[in-house]
C-alpha cells in the first residue's frame, strides 16, 4: 500500500511540474507573439537613429518569434534582416525626422566571419552620408576588429577611456578529429576530388595538408587585406602602420590609439550622449530622442511604391539540404525560381547567396531553375558572406554574379563521408552483427547497430572504385555547369577548382565573379537590366506565417533553443556535423565555417 501511495504521489507531482512548465512556455509564447505585432511606432523630429548590432545578421530574418527564442528569460531574441537594415538606413537618408544615426558597437555576429555582411552595412552608411547626416560611433565594451572597421565609417569615432583596441590580424584555427575516431575504434570511409577539397581533412589527417595551408594563408590575407585598406581610408593611417601597430601586439592605452588616429575621443557614456545632444542642437535641459532599429522598423513611412513591375529577390541561406527550412535550403527553392519565372509582373530576380552548400543533387536541381529562368528574364546572384561549393552551384547559371569583396566563394570540388566502426561496434562495445542478403552488395554501407550512421563494416576495394567513379563524375558535372555559366573551358575552370576557396576579390581576378558589389548593387543592375526605372520589391519564398509556422514547428523550436542554452558556442559545431552527416549521396560544401574578432 506504501509503494502505491508513493508512486501515486509522484505521478501526481509529475503532472502538476509538467503543466506549471508548459504554463511558462505558453505565457513565454503569448509574450513572444506580442512583442511581433507591436504597435506602430512614431518617430518625433529630431531623432537619432541608433544602431546596435547585438544579435545574428541573417540575409533575411525569420518572422517566427520562437525561430530564436530563449527558453532560460522566456523572450524572444528578435533579429533583423540584413535586407532590413539595408532598407531603413536608405528610408532614415531621406527621412526628415532622423537627423544622425548613432552606432554602438562591440561585436557583430553572423556566418562565415560576417564581413561581407558588416562591408554591405557599411556601404549603406556611406551612402547615408551623403545626406549630409551625421554618423557618430562609440562603444563603452570596446570594440572587436571586425566593430571598429564598421565603425570607420561614422564622422566621428568614440570609445570608453579604458576599453583598448586589440589588433590582432587574422587566423584560422581547425580540429582534428583523426585520433580520437581512432581511439574509439571508427573508420573515415573518404572519397573526394580536388586536392583543395578539405572538408574531410578534419577525419583523416592531424593537421593541415600543404595545399589547404596554401588557401586558407590566401583568403584570410585577402580577408585582412580588405580591412585595412578600409580602415586605412576612413581614418587617413597608412596600411603599413595598421599593420607594424598589428605585428607589435602590444596593448597600447586608449590614448595611444587616440594619438595614432584611430580614435577621435575617449569619453564616458554620458559625455557621449552629450555630444548627441549637441549634434542636435539642443540644451541641457531637452530630452535626446534616440530610437532603436527595432523600433524604426515599426515606423510608418509617407511614400508607397505600388509599381506594377516588380524585381524579386529570392533568398537563399543556409546549408543546402533535402528541404527547406528557416536555416536550411531545399529543393522547393527551385519551385520558388520556377514561379518567379513564370510570374509576369516579376521583370527580373535576384538570387541571394549565403550558403556553404551541402547536397550536389539538390544544388543540381536548384542549378537546372536558375538557368531556365536566366534564359527567361535577367538573373542576378548576390553572394553573402558565403557562396561557396552548392552555394557556387546555384549561382553559377546567372547573367551576372555580384560578390562582396570577403566573400568567401568557388570550392568546386565534391566528396562523400561514411563512417565504418567494426572496431568501436566489436570490440568496444561487444556488439555483433550478422546478414543475409540477395545480392553480391545489399549490404553496402554495412548495417547501423547504433543509433548513429555507423556501418558494421568498411567499404571493400570494389565498392570504394565505385564510389570514386560515382564522385569523379559528380566532379565533371559540376566543372560542366560552371562552364556553362562562366563561358570557360572544363580545363580552365578545372585549373581554378579543385575544392579550392577564393575570396570574391580573387574570383573576380579569376572570372568566377563579374561585379564588387552588395544586394543594393545586384538590384540596381537587375533593374538596369530589365529596363525598370520604377518598381517595387519582391521577396520570397513567402514565409508561412507566424501562426502556422508555430504549429509545425513548435516542438522542434523548442528542441533548438534547449540546445542553444545548452551547449552555447558550441551549438554551431554540433548543428555542423549533424547536417553533414543527414547529406546523403555526393556533398558539395566549403570546409568549415569561419570566426574571426
Amino acid at each position: 500500500m506504501k509503494s502505491f501511495l508513493k508512486y501515486l504521489l509522484a505521478t501526481i507531482v509529475g503532472i502538476i511540474i509538467v503543466h506549471v512548465i508548459l504554463f511558462f512556455v505558453f505565457i513565454g509564447l503569448v509574450g513572444a507573439i506580442a512583442s511581433f505585432s507591436s504597435p506602430t511606432i512614431e518617430i518625433k523630429d529630431n531623432t537619432i537613429l541608433k544602431l546596435s548590432l547585438k544579435t545574428a545578421i541573417p540575409d533575411r530574418a525569420s518572422e517566427n518569434p520562437f525561430q530564436n527564442f530563449n527558453l532560460m528569460t522566456m523572450n524572444p531574441e528578435k533579429q533583423i534582416g540584413l535586407n532590413k537594415i539595408l532598407e531603413y538606413i536608405d528610408n532614415a537618408s531621406k527621412d526628415s525626422r532622423i537627423k544622425g544615426i548613432y552606432l554602438d558597437l562591440t561585436e557583430i555576429n553572423s556566418n562565415f566571419g560576417a564581413l561581407a555582411t558588416i562591408d554591405e552595412i557599411r556601404n549603406a552608411l556611406l551612402r547615408f552620408k551623403k545626406s549630409g547626416k551625421f554618423i557618430y560611433s562609440y562603444t563603452n565594451l570596446g570594440y572587436s576588429q571586425k566593430s571598429y572597421y564598421l565603425a570607420t565609417v561614422a564622422d566621428s569615432v568614440f570609445v570608453n577611456p579604458e576599453t583598448p583596441l586589440l589588433l590582432t590580424g587574422m587566423s584560422a584555427n581547425i580540429s582534428f578529429y583523426k585520433d580520437l575516431l581512432k581511439k574509439i575504434g571508427v573508420q573515415p570511409e573518404v572519397i573526394r576530388v580536388g586536392k583543395f577539397k578539405s572538408a574531410v581533412e578534419p577525419y583523416i589527417e592531424t593537421h593541415m595538408s600543404d595545399a589547404n595551408r596554401e588557401q586558407v594563408q590566401t583568403y584570410l590575407s585577402s580577408l585582412w587585406g580588405n580591412i585595412v585598406k578600409g580602415i586605412s581610408a576612413s581614418r587617413n593611417i597608412p596600411v603599413e602602420k595598421i599593420n607594424q601597430i598589428t605585428d607589435d601586439f602590444k596593448i597600447y592605452p586608449t590614448e595611444e590609439f587616440v594619438k595614432e588616429g584611430f580614435f577621435d575621443g575617449t569619453l564616458y557614456e554620458n559625455a557621449m550622449l552629450d555630444k548627441l545632444r549637441e549634434a542636435c542642437g539642443l540644451t541641457d535641459d531637452e530630452k535626446l530622442s534616440l530610437t532603436s532599429f527595432e523600433d524604426y522598423t515599426k515606423a510608418t513611412f509617407p511614400s508607397v511604391n505600388f509599381a506594377a513591375d516588380k524585381i524579386a529577390v529570392i533568398y537563399a541561406q543556409g546549408n543546402i539540404e533535402f528541404q527547406q527550412g528557416p536555416e536550411s535550403i531545399g529543393p522547393e527553392l527551385a519551385t520558388t525560381i520556377r514561379e518567379a519565372r513564370e510570374d509576369k509582373n516579376i521583370k527580373a530576380i535576384v538570387l541571394r547567396v549565403n550558403s556553404p552548400g551541402g547536397s550536389a543533387l539538390t544544388s543540381d536541381i536548384i542549378w537546372k531553375e536558375v538557368q531556365l529562368a536566366a534564359q527567361t528574364k535577367p538573373f542576378i546572384a548576390s553572394m553573402g558572406n558565403v557562396a561557396a561549393s552548392g552555394g557556387y552551384y546555384i549561382s553559377c547559371a546567372a547573367d551576372t554574379i555580384v560578390a562582396d569583396p570577403t566573400t568567401l566563394t568557388g570550392s568546386i570540388g565534391i566528396f562523400g563521408l561514411l563512417f565504418s566502426g567494426e572496431k568501436l561496434i566489436k570490440d568496444k562495445l561487444g556488439i555483433s552483427s550478422d546478414v543475409v542478403k540477395t545480392n553480391e552488395h545489399s549490404d553496402f554501407g554495412g548495417g547501423y547497430p547504433l543509433p548513429i550512421p555507423i556501418s558494421d563494416r568498411p567499404l571493400t576495394d570494389y565498392e570504394r572504385n565505385v564510389m570514386q567513379t560515382y564522385i569523379n563524375r559528380g566532379y565533371d558535372t559540376f566543372l560542366d555547369r560552371v562552364s556553362q555559366g562562366r563561358h570557360m573551358t572544363k580545363e580552365a575552370v578545372n585549373e581554378i577548382a579543385q575544392g579550392r576557396v577564393w575570396t570574391g576579390e580573387d574570383a573576380l581576378k579569376l572570372g568566377l565573379v563579374d561585379v564588387l558589389g552588395g544586394l543594393e548593387d545586384a538590384i540596381a543592375i537587375a533593374a538596369n537590366k530589365a529596363g525598370l526605372n520604377n518598381y517595387q520589391i519582391t521577396e520570397l519564398p513567402v514565409e508561412r506565417s507566424p501562426f502556422e509556422d508555430i504549429l509545425i514547428n513548435f516542438s522542434q523550436s523548442i528542441r533548438t533553443s534547449i540546445l542553444k542554452s545548452e551547449l552555447g558556442d558550441f551549438y554551431d559545431t554540433y548543428r555542423e556535423q549533424k547536417e553533414l552527416l543527414k547529406i546523403k549521396g555526393m556533398v558539395a560544401r566549403i570546409p568549415y565555417d569561419l570566426t574571426f574578432n
